[in-house]
């Protein structure tokens, strides 16, 4: 039977940067097609200024509902009509509501089962600003919209270094009251399960960094480390969970400590990302973890800088796309057999009294 063709959505981000580029230069490769159906929702008239500004032949179909994307085709979804004037490398309140107006049809789409993942270009997380989206970013917003109620884990990623982040868009002066056990206990456990299920680590081990310089100094220079970090390193330990550390990012990143782990939880923003980005250089991906959608993006921003230019580098979108595929297999893989569990794997027909021999244990993290 022939595999059904992976549905990605791609939304169009903010018009003004390079979000078209990117997506353009990425199926400007024609294997990319054979991979999966993408459906970009967007504006065929904004994606055709910057076709011709870009000089690029990339070609690709108009639709109006997602049920008409084919296989084998660029799709774009009409998501409005408003003429929306284009200011390459400028922030701007139009360019912010159209990217909003297609974030938002695709969330529409995903509750209604149109599509499989989401790759989302870049936003300006202050033009987008709206009624309709009161949010720090991308995150907040998919998991309000249609994360069931579940919690969202940023964690940035490539083939050799993931990293999850405890607190996200937050000022530095609110970061320390936000570091609770409690909070830290819940971003390592959907840490721990998305390892599981949507990378297939059977067994994961996490590293937690510390909040202070020098992981506190034994209390010198801070107390978080003893009274909250190491608390929740320990009840997690409790629950089955590997967990490590705290470990002083400075000298965790400079020694390659992360080679020896599964993932990395940081305690903020720039603790994790500054480093990852140093090390992952073009290939960095941006996943959310935690929710019932798959959703992936490059982990850099508009680059108003280089919009308009040919200068943007599509390689950290490609991975995005290859990451939002591998993880809708790998949760179809493992979900499968939690679906329908064998009750036991050997029975004696002669005695069916007899007590099952091989009994398949349930998932710790499948227990309520």
């Amino acid at each position: 039977m022939e595999e059904k063709m992976i549905r990605v959505a791609i939304t169009q981000g903010d018009t003004n940067g390079v979000g078209y580029e990117v997506i353009l230069k990425t199926f400007s490769d024609p294997a990319m097609l054979e991979l999966c159906t993408p459906i970009i929702y967007g504006s065929p008239k904004i994606a055709a200024y910057h076709r011709k500004a870009l000089n690029l032949e990339t070609n690709y179909s108009i639709i109006n509902k997602a049920e008409d994307a084919r296989d084998g085709k660029l799709n774009l979804l009409a998501c409005f009509d408003e003429e929306t004037k284009v200011e390459l490398g400028q922030p701007s309140a139009e360019a912010g509501q159209a990217a909003f107006k297609a974030l938002d049809r695709a969330m529409t789409d995903f509750r209604a089962g149109l599509y499989d993942v989401l790759v989302t270009a870049p936003i300006n997380k202050a033009t987008i600003q709206s009624p309709g989206f009161h949010f720090p970013g991308h995150t907040e917003y998919i998991e309000t919209s249609v994360g069931d109620g579940n919690k969202a884990l940023m964690i940035l990623m490539n083939e050799s270094l993931r990293v999850a982040l405890v607190t996200t868009h937050l000022p530095i002066k609110e970061v320390s009251k936000a570091i609770t056990k409690e909070a830290i206990m819940e971003k390592a456990t959907i840490f721990h399960k998305s390892l599981k299920r949507d990378f297939r680590i059977s067994n994961p081990r996490i590293a937690v960094l510390s909040l202070n310089p020098h992981a506190g100094d034994d209390g010198l220079l801070g107390s978080e480390e003893k009274e909250v970090i190491i608390p929740a390193i320990e009840e997690l330990e409790k629950q089955g969970i590997q967990a490590f550390g705290p470990y002083p990012a400075d000298g965790f990143f400079g020694s390659n400590t992360y080679d020896y782990f599964d993932g990395v939880l940081a305690m903020y923003h720039d603790q994790g990302l500054a480093p990852f980005k140093t090390i992952a250089l073009e290939s960095g991906v941006n996943f959310t973890a935690g929710l019932p959608i798959v959703r992936t993006s490059p982990d850099h921003g508009t680059a108003y800088d280089i919009a308009g230019q040919g200068k943007a580098d599509e390689n950290s979108f490609r991975q995005a796309i290859y990451t939002a595929i591998d993880v809708f297999r790998n949760r179809k893989n493992y979900d499968e057999p939690l679906t329908n569990p064998l009750p036991k794997l050997f029975h004696e027909k002669r005695d069916d009294s007899e007590k099952v021999r091989f009994a398949i244990p349930k998932a710790k993290e499948q227990q309520s």
